[in-house]
């Protein structure tokens, strides 16, 4: 239980922060010179914020339903961690109205929130687009480390949480690379963006193959 509180915490948390960072970029993309009125100290603030309440709300609505379910029967889950789709399997009573919950706080949230993200980032596009200059460039280069992210993150939700109790084979796969590799390349992504980074990897590229000459 205190895994799956934190997972759906963290994940609620998650994605109210893409959002946050959607609306950032296009405030500075769409409306520029009104960059620092809007997205102003207690602006950020109020996001942080938000997304702690989004992660505490979306999670605790689940798992406050689950606390009660009767387990009386088997209690393997078939998976590398529990997940509520996989725990309410367990339980030995009718859980027709929790599974509902689920598919709408956890899968029909994750496509909603998804399909906005995306609207929001095509209108970023075509408003630079339209202005082609150096710093649209450079605008270019943000929006697609954060585009990225979005479909790593919200990718694999939406499939697991829009159909959470169908069985599926690659179900272990994406439970594996929403909870590992997801995690592992978010900062890769963003890092990779950095041009201190960008130069030590040149750096350190020039050195390896300057090393081989050598040998």
């Amino acid at each position: 239980m205190v895994q799956m509180y934190f997972m759906h915490f963290f994940g609620g948390g998650e994605m109210s922060l893409l959002i946050a960072m959607a609306i950032d970029r296009y405030v500075a993309i769409c409306k520029p010179l009104h960059y620092q009125t809007i997205m102003n100290r207690r602006m950020l603030i109020g996001f942080m914020v938000l997304s702690w309440v989004v992660g505490f709300i979306h999670t605790t609505s689940q798992i406050v339903f689950m606390v009660g379910l009767p387990f009386c029967g088997p209690n393997v889950v078939d998976s590398i961690f529990c997940d509520l789709p996989l725990v309410i399997k367990l339980a030995c009573t009718d859980t027709y109205i929790l599974e509902l919950l689920v598919i709408v706080d956890s899968g029909l949230l994750s496509l909603v929130c998804f399909i906005l993200l995306v609207i929001s980032y095509i209108i970023m596009f075509v408003t630079l687009w339209q202005h082609s200059s150096r710093a649209s460039s450079k605008a270019v280069s943000t929006l697609s480390a954060h585009i990225t992210v979005v479909i790593l993150f919200f990718g694999p939700a939406i499939f697991i949480y829009s159909f959470p109790f169908n069985s599926y084979s690659v179900d272990k796969f994406l439970s594996v690379f929403y909870t590992i590799i997801t995690p592992f390349l978010n900062p890769m992504i963003y890092t990779l963006r950095n041009q201190e980074m960008k130069g030590a990897i040149k750096r350190l590229c020039s050195q390896n193959s300057v090393f081989s000459l050598d040998r």
